[in-house]
């Protein structure tokens, strides 16, 4: 409790100082035609995710090294992205060399064969921009990671992992929606929020997938301590399974459509949803934050095979397919 309270302090602290930084270097994010808000508002709050990491390893001995310096990495290109257009192809270096380093940290590169190391690196910085794309309606962001990561505490009940590092990402998740979770949102996370959490939510993800509930074995400390160590555990990818679905297919979409898919748009079915039928942004955030809890918390109650994961994502995606079809139908009738 009393680390709750002197988190929570410093997080308001540090949010109540970024806004005047914000305020003074014009961080804010001007409404265009394809925004989902229409006011301005100040952007990058989410700079308080990077910053409860960082916290964490320097109060723990500075633990997860190589994790830490390619968050950082992610961190400071994106709030720079925030203040200025980078090219694509700087962001794009820089996811690489964070996953480098976050391979060295899982020790990936003696586990993996070599073949599905570029796979690993795809599909990782895949659910990166994945995150980075579903950060456009109020409470998007912050409900949806404490989707992954409630679950996941819970799971890891009593771990040292579960006992610290959560506590200081969702304190940081819960002060940034304080001014985010509202019909007016006073902040948006920016890419420095969203982007720096993608690379939380994969590292997590990669840790489930190739250790199980055994991530790091440093200093003596199982982090992520717990039962049948050293398996695979593929179907953890369904932690991420709604912004997997409306990333993917909406980028399908698009392609079929012969859009640039670098361009912001509107298609994602969050935005028809918000945006189309105007049903508020915390509302559709939520729902969205509900049904990923439900599953997350499904597969860490049930062993699922390889069959019936992929039985259930085709179910998943046929159902997200016919329902934003028949929402595309309904907007043009």
């Amino acid at each position: 409790m009393v680390l709750f309270l002197f988190l929570t302090l410093v997080f308001f602290v540090l949010t109540f100082v970024y806004f005047r930084i914000a305020d003074y270097f014009n961080i804010i994010d001007k409404p265009n035609e394809r925004s989902s808000h229409s006011q301005l508002t100040i952007r990058g709050a989410g700079v308080l995710f990077p910053i409860a990491w960082l916290l964490f390893t320097l109060f723990h001995g500075f633990i997860m090294p190589w994790a830490t310096i390619g968050l950082m990495a992610i961190a400071v290109v994106s709030f720079a992205d925030d203040r200025m257009a980078l090219s694509n192809r700087l962001r794009f270096v820089i996811h690489i060399f964070a996953f480098t380093c976050c391979f060295f940290e899982l020790n990936l590169f003696s586990i993996l064969s070599w073949w599905m190391i570029p796979i690993v690196y795809i599909v990782g910085i895949g659910c990166l921009n994945a995150v980075n794309f579903m950060d456009g309606i109020n409470g998007m962001t912050g409900l949806y990671s404490l989707s992954v990561l409630l679950p996941v505490q819970w799971a890891l009940f009593g771990t040292f992992w579960n006992g610290s590092l959560f506590n200081y990402l969702m304190v940081a998740i819960g002060v940034f929606g304080f001014f985010n979770f509202r019909k007016k949102a006073r902040c948006f996370a920016g890419d420095v929020g969203s982007v720096s959490m993608g690379y939380i939510l994969v590292f997590i993800l990669l840790g489930f997938i190739f250790h199980r509930f055994n991530l790091l074995e440093k200093n003596s400390m199982n982090f992520l301590s717990g039962h049948n160590e050293g398996t695979v555990s593929i179907y953890y990818i369904l932690l991420l399974t709604l912004y997997g679905l409306d990333t993917i297919l909406t980028l399908i979409q698009r392609l079929y459509l012969k859009e640039n898919i670098f361009l912001a748009h509107r298609r994602h079915l969050y935005q028809l949803l918000a945006n189309e039928f105007h049903i508020p942004h915390i509302i559709v955030s939520f729902v969205y934050a509900t049904l990923q809890a439900a599953i997350a918390f499904y597969i860490f109650h049930v062993n699922l095979s390889a069959f019936i994961v992929l039985l259930l994502l085709l179910i998943a995606t046929l159902v997200y397919s016919l329902f934003k079809w028949v929402l595309i139908i309904k907007l043009r009738t």
